[in-house]
């Protein structure tokens, strides 16, 4: 039996270029990163818009039980089930499959400095952390470190109450999630899921993380590729949700057919030198027999760390004749969501049929003769996990 077709029949986005198809459309090709230097200086990052939660989220309670992040992704997932028309239709969403990729949420950081200041000089160390951890914490912060709570947060405002799953593990939960939802639509377990997840970059505690990896761009901002030999990331805040749909499913209700998501791909390199390049000249093999010359570019989640992102740039110079997009110079770097993100922005192009223009000056990014009808999706995350999607136009 042929596999069912997954179609991509709902957007949702939220980043530091706005909200929604249009906004980051139009940016994207304006050639406008947003990124801001100052706030939390010398460390750079790309700081969600403004945003008017209440046209997502109308409960100020709902609001308040959220963290950033999770507003963010509730906002993006809203925004995706108005754009596939499925919004307040309870018998399809009682039916949706959610599968979410999240980290395990933000930190208290005022509790946090109080036990790190404190505990040095506290008589007894241990019995002075268990009554800072029983007085300080609010009764409910552990809970919201849960990864899962987005899903809920999601169920709970929006009504999805279908399957849910959540994956965590960096970028390579975006990817996975995107993979498990395609082979559940094309072996005909699901015939609509709301696929995708957030990410808040205005966090001192995440950027402590990646600082002790050496991930972080720091004092000056530049295009992905344009980082040199140090490299660096720039955290973004974004929400992006997409709902992926079985065709005739859509096709029975009417729905518009933004792109096909074709294929998704995921390995976990060694990261020796010069694997990275491998393993993504392994997955690009699998997609090259069904790719069309001169119609197909590439848009990537590079991240602009090393050695990854050189090891990637390395790859995309022996194919020459692919045009390539880094959305990082954009909207920076996002762990979990990032994957989504791009899948969505390929959608965009793909729903276009044209390609938005290159935003750097290392050579890497050309500008594209002729119409877009494939995109391949690239993710290489900044310490692991590689992974490949073609999305494409289609009758």
């Amino acid at each position: 039996m042929a596999e069912a077709e997954a179609w991509i029949t709902g957007i949702g986005i939220v980043s530091c270029l706005g909200e929604g198809p249009d906004a980051h459309w139009n940016a994207l090709n304006a050639s406008r990163p947003q990124a801001d230097t100052n706030t939390l200086a010398p460390y750079i990052i790309h700081p969600l818009a403004p945003v008017d939660f209440d046209k997502q989220i109308p409960k100020k309670g709902d609001q308040r039980q959220m963290e950033p992040w999770q507003r963010t992704g509730a906002y993006a997932a809203g925004l995706a089930l108005d754009s596939a028309g499925v919004k307040g239709n309870t018998a399809i969403l009682s039916n949706m499959d959610m599968i979410v990729a999240a980290g395990g949420g933000e930190r208290d950081l005022a509790v946090d400095a109080n036990i790190m200041t404190g505990m040095p000089t506290a008589a007894d160390p241990g019995a002075w952390l268990n009554e800072r951890l029983m007085s300080d914490l609010r009764p409910t912060l552990f809970l919201a470190q849960l990864s899962n709570l987005l899903a809920g947060n999601i169920s709970i405002v929006h009504g999805v109450t279908g399957s849910s799953r959540t994956f965590m593990g960096e970028e390579s939960a975006g990817i996975d999630a995107m993979r498990i939802a395609l082979s559940r639509i094309a072996a005909g377990q699901s015939s609509i899921a709301l696929v995708g997840g957030a990410f808040n970059a205005d966090r001192p505690d995440h950027l402590l993380i990646k600082e002790f990896g050496g991930y972080n761009l720091k004092d000056t901002f530049a295009p992905v590729w344009d980082r040199g030999p140090k490299g660096g990331l720039a955290l973004g805040s974004f929400g992006a949700f997409l709902v992926l749909e079985e065709r005739s499913h859509a096709d029975s209700r009417g729905a518009k057919r933004i792109a096909k998501l074709s294929a998704v791909l995921s390995d976990r390199s060694n990261r020796k030198p010069g694997q990275v390049s491998a393993t993504l000249e392994q997955l690009w093999q699998k997609l090259a027999g069904r790719l069309k010359a001169g119609s197909h570019a590439v848009i990537t989640g590079a991240s602009g760390a090393e050695p990854a992102t050189g090891e990637e740039r390395a790859f995309y110079a022996k194919h020459p004749d692919v045009p390539v997009r880094a959305s990082g110079t954009f909207i920076g770097h996002a762990d979990e969501p990032q994957f989504a993100m791009n899948l969505a922005l390929a959608a965009l192009a793909i729903g276009r049929g044209t390609l938005f223009p290159p935003c750097d000056e290392s050579g890497v990014e050309r500008p594209m003769q002729g119409s877009l009808a494939q995109a391949v999706v690239a993710s290489v995350g900044h310490a692991w996990g590689e992974g490949l999607a073609l999305v494409e136009a289609g009758p």
